[in-house]
């Protein structure tokens, strides 16, 4: 099972390289902000209180998203794997993803980042809020705090990954082909 970690800060590309991913490997796509959006247009008590947290640019408890993660693997026992995207955000969750694959007899083949740097990151969030109506993508400030929580608590998680022999960083400035021509090229060796 090719279970994959695509790696970067908001903004970096992530949701548009996974779908590139999805169609070329057949993959499904796990992605925690979409689980969370789903909750929170179910006005569910969960995605009212991750609609709050996200909204102040905070990360969602561990418990809550591992759990959801769960499910999803459960839901897909015939998936061919699985590319994480957003998730695992700090290094605990990068343990307890780790648990949870091993109870279910697979792991993370790698993990691949998309390096893209603060100033360009803004931009392309600001850019993309003008269509997604998402309010985190709206808000300088939010950004910035987005951008800083990343740097802070979730880009230690390469070092995770790193140890164990599976981190790869990408340039995550170009055109779209460009990088997925290099994600590719990482992803065929696993």
């Amino acid at each position: 099972m090719l279970n994959l970690v695509l790696f970067g800060p908001p903004g970096a590309g992530k949701g548009t390289q996974s779908q590139k991913l999805i169609e070329k490997y057949g993959l499904i796509h796990l992605s925690t902000g979409d689980l969370l959006r789903n909750e929170i247009a179910q006005g569910t008590i969960l995605g009212l209180e991750a609609k709050k947290l996200m909204d102040e640019g905070l990360l969602v408890p561990d418990e809550v998203v591992i759990g959801m993660i769960s499910n999803k693997l459960d839901a897909n026992p015939q998936a061919k794997g699985f590319i994480f995207d957003g998730f695992p955000r700090t290094v605990a969750q990068a343990a307890a993803l780790d648990t949870l694959l091993s109870e279910k007899n697979t792991a993370i083949s790698g993990m691949v980042a998309l390096v893209v740097d603060d100033q360009e990151l803004e931009n392309r969030l600001l850019l993309r809020g003008k269509d997604s109506g998402r309010p985190d993508d709206a808000n300088p400030e939010v950004i910035r705090k987005r951008i800083n929580e990343y740097n802070s608590k979730t880009a230690p998680v390469a070092e995770f990954y790193k140890g164990q022999d599976k981190f790869t960083s990408i340039n995550g400035i170009g055109s779209i082909e460009e990088i997925f021509g290099s994600v590719s090229s990482v992803v065929d060796q696993y």
